[in-house]
């Protein structure tokens, strides 16, 4: 982990707007520990993305399933402290990740099934990244090193904006917070960065 990059970012948590009321009320996020999110355990925002934090707030929505279960698309800011950043953005970040893939294949390998988990071909669900960067999470126990307070990676999806393009519809830049202390402030999203 680092901090080579500039420390505080602003973050964007789609979810149901009573959600939103209640953290800026001051509720702390309910972190996700799905088996398929992308970075690991933790909170998720959209970085300096209102419109896609509201955009996955509402697909959401139309999806209808899930613990959190969005009926009133809203999009609640966030003022991130990365702290020690395990950053997917630089070599050292991948190298330390590629280092966690080594760990849990040879665990995979030893276990009775010898099975790992798999991304789904359609990029979505992530069980296959999710255990890497836990993994990532308990070696760095294991070894007493400090915890890593929050994951950052940029991830390609969606179409092509124009023919041949290498630009996508849905790129964006998704920041994890292991540490809800990292959360230093939170805040509501004026319309005009919704547009």
């Amino acid at each position: 982990m680092h901090t080579l990059a500039a420390s505080f970012v602003l973050g964007f948590h789609g979810c149901d707007a009573e959600t939103a009321e209640r953290v800026l009320a001051g509720e702390r996020f309910v972190p996700s520990t799905n088996d398929y999110d992308w970075l690991g355990r933790g909170t998720y925002f959209w970085e300096a993305n209102p419109k896609r934090g509201l955009e996955y707030a509402r697909d959401m929505a139309i999806a209808r399933k899930g613990a959190a279960r969005v009926r009133n698309p809203a999009v609640v800011g966030a003022i991130i402290d990365l702290g020690r950043c395990l950053d997917l953005t630089t070599s050292a970040g991948v190298d330390q990740v590629r280092k966690a893939y080594e760990v849990l294949r040879d665990v995979a390998a030893k276990s009775s099934t010898g099975i790992l988990p798999e991304n789904t071909r359609d990029g979505l669900r992530r069980k296959l990244d999710c255990a890497v960067i836990n993994v990532l999470h308990q070696v760095n126990d294991d070894e007493g090193r400090l915890p890593i307070d929050t994951v950052r990676g940029i991830f390609i999806e969606g179409a092509p904006i124009y023919e041949t393009s290498g630009f996508h519809e849905k790129t964006h830049v998704q920041i994890c917070v292991c540490d809800p202390d990292r959360i230093k402030g939170v805040f509501r999203v004026r319309d005009s960065w919704l547009v």
